[in-house]
């Protein structure tokens, strides 16, 4: 058997993020959705941005973001995921390296540009996603690495990936290989949008083999078709294997072999920006699992990870995740 060299493996979309801050007239102005990821096209996203203030360009992705923050905790990581042989493809590159995450997709030449997503931030903290996916949704099974999933302890999906037939069989083979190999598989159901688009598929996912489901109460109540979280909860907790619940400022709740953990949240002084709060609450529970913490350590990771990111403009750590976890004694 291959040697575990990685925690995580996260396979999702690369995208470069431009992180601005707005009020609820322009977001109204421009048809987009608060709180929520819409898909664009190349001229809405460059119309939105020249009429945005400044913004901050770095490096994201849902499951990329949380493949960081397992580095910022300590943990071994990888990703694999697309980009153009581009200006944005060589940012969204140098940054994932330099936050200590294995990426070795080859950039691809002449198709689409790198993927983009332009996150308008409102002054209560809430992010709204405009994204554009460029060459990102183009993974297929070439880009698989077997080798790398076999040397991963768990292999993390992201649900926003899961809109392309190539996408969705590359999903398919990840899952194939790691099962294969004993491996984990974790899944992330990305947004409530996402899930109306394919509840169908990710029910038979989770029941035919994910491990670890992530999902907020909306994403979740949506899966169901369901306005109460509780009988969403009472459905995952038959279907799942491991589920962890976000719920905003309630915590989050974790099912799994008949246990059930409310997690609070870890206080913040200032909610400042949300982008990356569920990327990294699941970098925090992911680390917690891959490294043999119990559920309600894993939760309780996930949820001081997740207070970090919203303390600051931005889904990638400001401070070494590691030694928060020292200092509130979750790791040793």
């Amino acid at each position: 058997m291959t040697d575990i060299r990685y925690d995580v493996l996260g396979i999702g979309n690369a995208i470069v993020d431009i992180i601005g801050r707005c009020d609820d007239a322009f977001l109204a102005t421009h048809g987009a959705p608060k709180g929520h990821m819409r898909l664009v096209d190349e001229q809405t996203i460059s119309t939105l941005y020249s009429g945005m203030g400044p913004g901050i360009e770095i490096s994201g992705g849902s499951a990329a973001n949380t493949m960081v923050g397992i580095s910022s905790l300590g943990g071994r990581s990888a990703f694999i995921g697309k980009v153009a042989d581009d200006e944005f493809g060589r940012i969204f590159s140098h940054d994932i390296r330099a936050a200590n995450v294995a990426f070795a997709t080859t950039p691809t030449v002449g198709k689409l540009p790198t993927s983009r997503s332009l996150i308008l931030v409102t002054p209560d903290g809430e992010r709204t996603m405009n994204t554009f996916l460029g060459v990102s949704t183009d993974l297929d099974q070439g880009e698989i690495d077997a080798d790398l999933i076999r040397a991963s302890a768990i292999i993390y999906l992201e649900g926003y990936l899961f809109d392309r037939p190539d996408a969705k069989a590359a999903f398919r083979e990840a899952m194939r290989i790691a099962k294969s190999a004993g491996r984990k598989v974790a899944l992330t159901l990305s947004d409530s949008f996402c899930v109306d688009r394919h509840r169908a598929e990710f029910l038979a996912l989770i029941n035919d083999g994910v491990d670890i489901l992530f999902a907020n109460e909306s994403e979740i109540t949506a899966l169901y078709e369901t306005n109460d979280f509780e009988t969403a909860a009472g459905h995952v907790a038959r279907d799942a294997r491991l589920a962890a619940l976000t719920r905003s400022a309630k915590g989050s709740v974790i099912l799994g072999s008949g246990e059930r953990h409310e997690i609070p949240i870890e206080p913040v002084s200032e909610l400042v920006d949300s982008t990356g709060a569920g990327d990294l609450y699941a970098a925090g529970f992911l680390y917690g699992i891959a490294t043999g913490h119990d559920l309600s350590t894993s939760g309780h990771l996930g949820s001081m990870a997740a207070a970090e990111i919203i303390s600051h403009v931005g889904a990638r750590p400001a401070v070494p995740l590691a030694e928060l976890a020292k200092l509130r004694g979750l790791t040793s």
